[in-house]
């Protein structure tokens, strides 16, 4: 029995990355104060073996940009969201190439930002706050934008889709 259980864990351990699956989710602006800032988003998602969803790239749907996040952050940025607030997920945008634009984009004079998420589910609605950190070490809530899901679509062959 417990060789039967370590050889399914093994063929489940070695078929992960196999049924890994990258996805491109669509998003409209949802409120007044999103649309201002974009019209919409497409976020590059990586969807795991047990449906474990993480984002690895987000385009600007409307005009060419793009900024690649990275999951994780300090605590802080949770910290200075608005009262109620329930995303948990927290993304670094990579201050490189286009993440820099982002960065200003969202929180203006903040040195570094990091975008504050729920649960990202395909047909779901999506609540992003901007978190940034100034010069003084401080982090401050920058903007909650909110979108409505619009699409979802693979590319071929399973490979990371091409955006132009």
């Amino acid at each position: 029995m417990k060789k039967a259980i370590i050889a399914f864990l093994a063929v489940v351990l070695a078929a992960g990355p196999a049924l890994a699956d990258v996805r491109l989710w669509s998003y409209d602006a949802a409120d007044r104060v999103t649309r201002a800032l974009t019209q919409g988003i497409t976020l590059q998602v990586r969807r795991g073996l047990f449906g474990a969803v993480s984002v690895e790239k987000l385009y600007a749907t409307t005009s060419r940009g793009s900024a690649e996040v990275r999951w994780g952050g300090p605590y802080e940025a949770i910290d200075v969201l608005p009262a109620g607030s329930r995303e948990r997920d927290v993304y670094e945008v990579v201050n490189e190439g286009e993440g820099r634009g982002l960065v200003r984009a969202l929180c203006p004079s903040a040195d570094a930002a990091w975008l504050v998420m729920g649960r990202v589910r395909a047909g779901r609605p999506l609540t992003i706050h901007a978190v940034g950190r100034w010069a003084d070490g401080r982090y401050r809530h920058c903007v909650e934008l909110k979108y409505a899901f619009r699409g979802d679509w693979t590319a071929p062959d399973g490979r990371s889709p091409a955006i132009d």
